[in-house]
């Protein structure tokens, strides 16, 4: 999301295509590539660039912009496979290794990031440039192992494939910031390939849920780019909007022989009357000299908090505040102050009943992306930040906490986020934050399959039953480990260590009414041995097909992974089927099936000269169902198989 946020807050882009005409030559693939990185359309970028890197000596440059795409994409996963390859090229500069850590890090491979970050403080001499993130790091596996009760749920009703955050409760209704469907709105931004940002309203249920979306006043929606997020007063007739600046004074930026039009961010006031809402820009607004938004109000409405870039501030966008004056017009800007405000970039504030405020920050030590954090005081005068730690925190961009309602059991709120298991790209969290009233522990094992010795420093993670990570931490120096569960909860807990194939075991708390002890024993079984074959389970085809489903794809990332991490593996990638049909046809159909599955592990990162295709048909059944033999649908589907062969490591 943080990629997005600077994309919101400062750059909504318009190719202004000035000066002479170009040459009338026709563009090659490479020129057109670059020319869609720098109007900043990732997306398209990266499908070219996809295409010029699928050789056997890619070019650097290529491979960086691919990797850098996928990064400003917020597709993360995609941008750790490709810098992994990135860090691997001749001649790559060590600030790669930078972004490969920052990549790391985001997916919260935390030790392996720090291991880049170190190696980029020791290749240029600086390590005070990354000892922030670093520190970050270490923290984070802290915090990974001792979560908070903050219990998270994703609001499925109103997310989608897009992006939605920053809600704002305000008369038995929520406003938030989401994307249509692209279906819905001719203009779509470049940067995601997504439709620009409009204001949606949804209900608010006493239990804290939100129900069934709808688009806001289109009174509110005038914007011509991005419209959101909003604050309102307490009686809901006052909104405070950002919106992107449309307008035509706003300087232009020149790239490349093009010309860019960067449109800032302006806040604006909307008032209700007449049954009307009444736009109204804010007083300290300059278009064309820096950006404002990001609007909350202190709890007697004196203090009107926002983000702005403007001169005067601790670097890139830090929180500024205005008073409330007599007549009712807010006063001029003051600066926060050096004890929230950062380097970095300060961004979404929101203040709480109780006075605390929450922002979210990257210009502080965090999990990675932007991290939430909480102080107390006022207007320029306040306690040092506290990080809320996971899992209000993620190795994602989280932002936009809020808290609505409180009382002595606890606390219920919203809160943005990009991390793994939700809908789309952004997706809005409500919380709640109680004290359990019984406590379930799991107390586990790590352990050698092959000699039954217990393995200590194996990497343990408690997902729930969407693979969002609940905890992680390593078992100890018996090989043992333990966390505390949730009632009513699926759970899945993986044990992973370098030189082992991982393994799982389910875990539920279904059912389970008082406090109580799971027990669970992982085995690992060591890997990677020239000639050994394994089979990936669960890869199917489609009756007479061979591209890759997405179900297949789920299977073929766990592979891009273990090909990923492991740099000097080198495998056969095979397809068999069962003996109906010619052995000619079931031969074709094999190796085409074997090469979809090597083009979509190239898709996603790999070299094709670490993997050979090969479609072997009929010829290595697995049991006695040959030509003419009459079996069961279970022993033909046994013969239908996709396996992994080790041919260097």
């Amino acid at each position: 999301m943080k990629h997005y946020l600077q994309q919101l807050f400062f750059l909504t882009v318009l190719l202004c295509m000035g000066g002479a005409a170009r040459s009338q030559e026709q563009p090659s693939l490479r020129d057109r590539a670059d020319e869609l990185y720098r109007k900043y359309e990732y997306a398209n970028a990266a499908k070219l660039y996809a295409k010029l890197v699928d050789t056997r000596k890619p070019r650097l440059h290529d491979l960086e912009r691919l990797a850098d795409s996928y990064w400003r994409m917020n597709d993360y996963e995609s941008a750790e496979n490709w810098y992994a390859r990135v860090v691997q090229q001749q001649g790559a500069s060590a600030g790669n290794l930078l972004m490969y850590g920052q990549v790391l890090k985001v997916n919260g491979k935390y030790a392996e990031a720090k291991r880049q970050l170190e190696a980029y403080a020791a290749r240029t001499g600086d390590p005070s440039s990354v000892a922030l993130q670093i520190a970050g790091c270490d923290s984070a596996l802290r915090w990974l192992a001792t979560p908070t009760l903050h219990r998270l749920r994703n609001e499925a009703a109103v997310n989608t494939a897009n992006s939605e955050f920053s809600v704002f409760p305000s008369d038995g209704e929520v406003y938030y910031a989401g994307e249509p469907a692209s279906a819905s709105m001719a203009a779509t931004y470049g940067w995601t390939g997504n439709a620009f940002l409009r204001i949606y309203t949804a209900p608010l249920s006493a239990a804290g849920t939100l129900g069934d979306p709808s688009l806001a006043s289109a009174e509110i929606n005038d914007g011509k780019y991005h419209a959101g997020p909003v604050a309102a007063e307490k009686d809901g007739n006052t909104l405070y909007v950002t919106r992107t600046h449309a307008g035509k004074d706003v300087a232009l930026q020149k790239e490349a022989g093009n010309r860019y039009r960067t449109n800032t961010l302006e806040l604006y006031i909307y008032r209700k009357m007449d049954g009307a809402w009444v736009a109204e820009p804010f007083a300290y607004n300059d278009v064309e000299a820096y950006s404002v938004g990001h609007a909350t109000l202190s709890p007697d409405g004196s203090v009107l908090y926002f983000v702005s870039d403007r001169p005067g501030g601790q670097g890139g966008t830090d929180i500024w505040y205005s008073e409330r004056q007599a007549d009712g017009s807010w006063g001029v800007p003051v600066n926060a102050g050096s004890v929230i405000n950062t380097a970095a970039d300060e961004l979404f504030p929101n203040i709480a009943p109780d006075g605390t405020l929450y922002y979210s920050t990257d210009g502080l030590a965090g999990m990675g992306g932007l991290d939430v954090f909480s102080t107390n005081g006022g207007k320029g005068q306040w306690d040092a930040p506290e990080n809320l730690r996971y899992p209000v925190n993620s190795a994602a961009d989280d932002f936009a906490y809020l808290i609505y309602e409180e009382d002595g059991a606890g606390y219920r709120g919203f809160l943005s986020s990009d991390r793994r298991g939700g809908k789309g790209g952004d997706d809005i969290y409500s919380f709640a934050y109680e004290k359990p009233k019984i406590v379930i522990i799991l107390k586990g094992t790590t352990s050698d399959k092959a000699t039954g010795e217990r393995l200590p420093a194996t990497a343990v993670t408690l997902f729930d039953g969407v693979r969002e990570i609940v905890a992680k931490k390593a078992s100890n120096d018996m090989g043992t480990f333990e966390f505390v569960l949730d009632r009513n909860k699926d759970y899945t807990v993986l044990g992973q260590k370098e030189g082992y194939h991982a393994d799982s075991a389910k875990v539920s708390t279904m059912g389970i009414t008082k406090s109580d002890t799971l027990e669970v024993a992982l085995l690992l079984e060591p890997v990677f041995q020239v000639g050994q074959t394994f089979e990936l389970k669960n890869i199917y085809y489609d009756f007479d097909k061979h591209n890759i489903r997405p179900d297949a794809a789920v299977i073929l990332d766990e592979l891009v992974r273990t090909l990923r991490d492991n740099p000097t593996l080198k495998i056969e990638l095979s397809s068999h089927t069962d003996s109906r049909g010619s052995n000619a046809y079931n031969e074709a159909l094999s190796q085409r099936r074997a090469q979809s599955a090597v083009d979509y592990l190239v898709s996603r990162g790999i070299a094709r000269e670490r993997m050979v295709a090969k479609g072997y048909g009929e010829t290595r059944l697995v049991n006695r169902c040959a030509d003419g033999v009459p079996c069961s649908r279970a022993e033909h589907q046994a013969n239908r198989r996709t396996e992994v062969t080790v041919l260097a490591y």
